[in-house]
């Protein structure tokens, strides 16, 4: 019996031993030794709460004056009017129908083009264009399903729908009550992969576009195989050279997460400007969910998401104010 209490005693101690040391090794690693970190919030740990044991000076969200004197910023509100317009695109004269949002009140305000993703441009994807809108852009939402009578929630991608999405980027910059001379693109779903054709294979960004952002995209080509929907991600993705940011709820389908998080570590480690924002309790879908299976959870990350995004782009447009 002295025996086995003994052993029992001895395989404590050793196990002890290797949790001690386990949770020494995350806050001892240095920076020059740690390798990339896809995420820049939510590192997780089993059955407890997310930490994030970087420097502060890595931490791009931390705001001091939030966190010691409790200050924050006051939001801007604009009441937002729409209007729905046509615009062509050259490559074959597709008739592009679209809408445009902006404040109602008179002046000018920096260009964002927002793509849908597979839904389509329905009545709950049509918010989000309208809350940017509301933040202070004029926003243009191409409908490319309808420009193509392609029912809503499709599973092949039509490659000429790429060209009627960055067709809408001259159109937007052409518009008079835009004051900036390049645009963000503004997307989710699907409409990710729209928008990184349009930076990269139109080659727009560094010229028409100043920055990309995308909720939960789907960063591989639809029409690709299985394996390459789960293990890789859209190569157009390496080539994407201007201030990326990428928000996913922490409950994201794997595949989809597995991909987006393998991107941007990819980005990371070439040195490119590129941020993913990860939040917790939500899934897919977050920031469009009906009422009748909405989370509180939901609605605090799409306020934080909607001004995050807000004040990145406004950020990346200052300097090309015409």
């Amino acid at each position: 019996m002295r025996v086995i209490t003994r052993a029992v005693f001895f395989c404590c101690i050793c196990l002890l031993t290797v949790l001690m040391l386990s949770s020494t090794h995350g806050q001892t690693t240095t920076k020059s030794t740690a390798p990339a970190i896809a995420s820049d919030t939510v590192v997780g740990r089993m059955l407890e709460a997310p930490v994030n044991t970087r420097p502060l000076s890595e931490k791009f969200w931390w705001d001091e004056a939030w966190y010691d004197n409790g200050v924050l910023q006051a939001p801007v509100n604009y009441d937002v009017i729409e209007r729905k317009v046509v615009y062509v695109n050259p490559s074959d004269n597709t008739e592009v129908p679209a809408i445009v949002y902006r404040p109602k009140q008179p002046g000018k305000y920096p260009g964002v083009l927002f793509q849908h993703g597979r839904r389509g441009l329905d009545e709950l994807v049509q918010r989000l264009p309208r809350r940017m809108a509301a933040r202070g852009f004029v926003v243009l939402a191409p409908d490319v399903y309808s420009a193509r009578f392609i029912d809503k929630l499709p599973i092949a991608h039509m490659v000429e729908t790429e060209g009627d999405t960055n067709a809408g980027v001259d159109y937007l910059l052409a518009q008079p009550d835009v004051s900036t001379s390049k645009i963000c693109l503004y997307s989710h779903t699907r409409g990710g992969y729209y928008a990184l054709q349009v930076a990269v294979k139109f080659n727009r960004q560094n010229q028409e576009v100043a920055c990309y952002v995308s909720f939960y995209p789907h960063w591989q080509n639809p029409n690709a195989e299985e394996p390459m929907q789960v293990y890789r991600y859209a190569v157009e993705a390496d080539s994407l050279e201007i201030p990326t940011m990428i928000l996913i709820g922490e409950y994201e389908q794997y595949q989809r997460r597995r991909s987006i998080e393998t991107a941007v570590k990819s980005m990371k480690e070439a040195g490119k400007n590129v941020h993913l924002i990860i939040y917790p309790g939500v899934g897919r879908g977050f920031d469009f969910r009906p009422e009748r299976v909405r989370t509180f959870a939901d609605d605090l990350a799409t306020k934080d998401a909607t001004m995050r995004v807000a004040e990145f782009m406004r950020r990346h447009l200052s300097s090309w104010e015409k």
